[in-house]
């Protein structure tokens, strides 16, 4: 893994991904709306890792759904990679999501009829094209993250910290531009979550672009920056 980056600035920097006055409103019946978001606008940078901090309702959530193309906005932009995808159908970001985006979930989310390679290589299979030495990297990547003598286990054969990194091999498998991570070490001891914490931190000195929705100020005080959301709104942004 290359040298850590310095501290981000927004001068600079190559914007990945951008919201821009993002509004989210559930409509759960005739007369009630909840606005789980009211005009959120942030950037985020190349090599950047972001935490998202916020109570219970605040919409840190609901932000990230978006930012992963798995909903679309009532209202406003978000640019990912210099489109705008906040219009887009569900096909159209479903190919967004194979091409742009790694997902790391609280759960893992791991198809348990599968091995660990197989599991890696998922991404590459959504993406409608044929991905030369997909088996190849996928094996590369198990190895980069500690699970080259498990290949052929499957996720029941695993422990949760095995498991969550066959979810963050995954992850980066299609090279995506931004790794969005929904409370990763929310299913695990205190010492497997360091040692995950450690493996993005990694990753993040590698280049790659971090935004994880946490509640523990410890692991929020790894990232570069805090972004504190509060019903619905940016409530400030912290450089760490």
């Amino acid at each position: 893994m290359s040298e850590a980056p310095a501290k981000l600035a927004a001068k600079g920097r190559k914007v990945v991904g951008r919201v821009v006055d993002l509004t989210k409103v559930y409509h759960l019946g005739h007369s009630v709306s909840v606005h789980a978001l009211r005009g959120v606008s942030v950037d985020f940078f190349e090599g950047d890792f972001v935490a998202i901090m916020g109570a219970s309702g605040s919409g840190k959530s609901t932000l990230l759904n978006l930012l992963g193309c798995l909903d679309r906005p009532s209202s406003g932009q978000y640019v990912l990679g210099g489109r705008d995808v906040s219009r887009l159908d569900d096909r159209a970001l479903s190919g967004i999501r194979s091409r742009y985006i790694g997902f790391i979930f609280q759960s893992y989310n791991l198809i348990p009829q599968l091995t660990v390679v197989e599991n890696i290589q998922i991404p590459l299979n959504y993406q409608r094209r044929e991905i030369p030495g997909g088996r190849e990297r996928s094996i590369r990547l198990a190895n980069l993250v500690g699970l080259g003598d498990r290949l052929s286990h499957r996720p029941t054969e695993l422990s949760g910290g095995q498991q969550q990194r066959v979810a963050i091999a995954r992850s980066i498998v299609n090279n995506p531009h931004i790794i969005l991570a929904d409370e990763p070490t929310g299913n695990l001891d205190s010492a497997t979550g360091s040692e995950i914490m450690d493996l993005l931190a990694a990753l993040n000195r590698a280049g790659r672009t971090i935004i994880m929705v946490t509640h523990e100020a410890n692991l929020a005080a790894r990232a570069h920056r805090i972004v504190r959301l509060r019903d619905g709104l940016v409530e400030d942004v912290v450089e760490n």
